[in-house]
C-alpha cells in the first residue's frame, strides 16, 4: 500500500473517531452549535471515503481509454468534498434557525465541551499531518482534506467559545447564533475547495515559481539547441505535464537531438518530480527568436 493510500485510510479512522466524540458531545448537551460541529464531521468522514477512492483510481497506470493516466480523479474528490461541505452548511443553518426561534438551556455543557475538545485536538493533529504529507506526496485530495480539517478545528474552537459565553451570561440564544456563524464559515471553506479543484480540472498552469524553475532548467540543459519556445504546462493530481518546442540546427542528427531531449527531460524531472515531458523538435528555420534562450 502506498504512502498516500495509508494516509487516506488513516483519515477514515480519525474521521470516525472524531465523529463519534462530537456526536456524544451533542447528545450530552443538546447544543445546536455542537450539533453543527458533529454534522461537519459527518462530511469529513464521507469525504475521507471519497478521497480514498479517488487516490486509488488516480494511482492506476495509463490505459487505452486513458492514455494520459487517471491523475485528475483526485480533483473530482476535492470538488465533491466542497459540495458536501456546502450541503452540510445548509443543514446547519436550518437547525440554527429552529434553535434561534426556540432557545433552550443546555444539559451538562462542561462535560460536553470536554468531549468535544478531545475531538478537536485529535482533528488538529491529523490536519497538520494531512497537509504536510499531501504536499510531500503531491496529492490534492489529501491537501484539501487537511485544509478542511483545519477549518473544522477553528470552527470547533468558536463553537466552544460560544457555548462558554452562553453558560456564563445565561443568553442561551448564543448557542444557535454560533451555529449560524459555523455554517457561514463552512460555506466559505467549501467554496474555496471547489474553486481550487476546478482550476486543476481546467488544466491550470503550474505556479509561477515552478514555471521559472522549468525555464531555467531548459535554458541550462539544452546546450546544442538554438532556442525553446511555446512552453506549456498543466498539473493533474500529483502529475505535471510539460510541453515545448525545441529548435536545433538543421544539420544536427536525430541522434544528437534526441540526446539533448533526454538530458532536458531528466533535469526537469529532478526539479519537478512525476513530470511528463513532451518535446517537439524543429529545424532552425522554425525559430521564433523568442521564448527561452539556450545557454551554449
Amino acid at each position: 500500500m502506498s504512502a498516500t493510500m495509508k494516509t487516506a485510510v488513516g483519515s477514515l479512522v480519525v474521521g470516525g473517531t472524531v465523529l463519534a466524540l462530537k456526536t456524544l458531545a451533542w447528545w450530552m448537551t443538546g447544543s445546536v452549535a455542537l450539533l453543527s460541529d458533529a454534522l461537519e464531521s459527518t462530511v469529513n468522514l464521507a469525504t475521507a471515503v471519497a478521497a480514498l477512492v479517488a487516490i486509488r483510481v488516480a494511482a492506476q497506470p495509463a490505459d487505452a481509454n486513458h492514455p494520459f493516466g487517471h491523475h485528475k480523479a483526485e480533483f473530482f474528490s476535492a470538488v465533491l468534498e466542497g459540495v458536501m461541505i456546502i450541503v452540510a452548511a445548509i443543514f446547519i443553518l436550518r437547525e440554527a434557525w429552529h434553535g434561534f426561534l426556540a432557545p433552550r438551556v443546555l444539559d451538562a455543557p462542561i462535560e460536553g465541551l470536554l468531549v468535544n475538545g478531545a475531538a478537536t485536538c485529535l482533528n488538529a493533529v491529523w490536519a497538520s499531518i494531512l497537509v504536510q504529507r499531501g504536499r510531500k506526496l503531491r496529492s490534492p485530495a489529501l491537501v484539501a482534506d487537511g485544509r478542511h480539517l483545519w477549518a473544522d478545528v477553528f470552527t470547533s474552537a468558536g463553537v466552544a467559545l460560544g457555548v462558554l459565553l452562553a453558560m456564563s451570561t445565561g443568553w442561551w440564544l448564543l448557542d444557535p447564533v454560533m451555529a449560524g456563524f459555523v455554517a457561514v464559515n463552512i460555506l466559505w471553506s467549501g467554496s474555496k475547495v471547489v474553486k481550487e479543484s476546478l482550476s486543476g480540472l481546467m488544466d491550470e498552469a503550474v505556479p509561477d515559481k515552478t514555471l521559472e524553475h522549468i525555464r531555467d532548467v531548459i535554458s541550462a540543459e539544452a546546450s546544442g539547441a538554438v532556442e525553446a519556445h511555446d512552453l506549456r504546462t498543466r498539473h493533474a493530481g500529483s502529475a505535471t505535464f510539460v510541453e515545448f518546442h525545441l529548435v536545433v540546427p538543421g544539420t544536427m542528427t536525430v541522434f544528437d537531438a534526441h540526446e539533448i531531449c533526454d538530458r532536458v527531460e531528466a533535469a526537469i524531472r529532478k526539479v519537478v518530480p512525476d513530470t511528463r515531458v513532451t518535446i517537439h523538435v524543429e529545424p532552425e528555420h522554425k525559430s521564433k527568436h523568442s521564448g527561452i534562450v539556450v545557454l551554449n
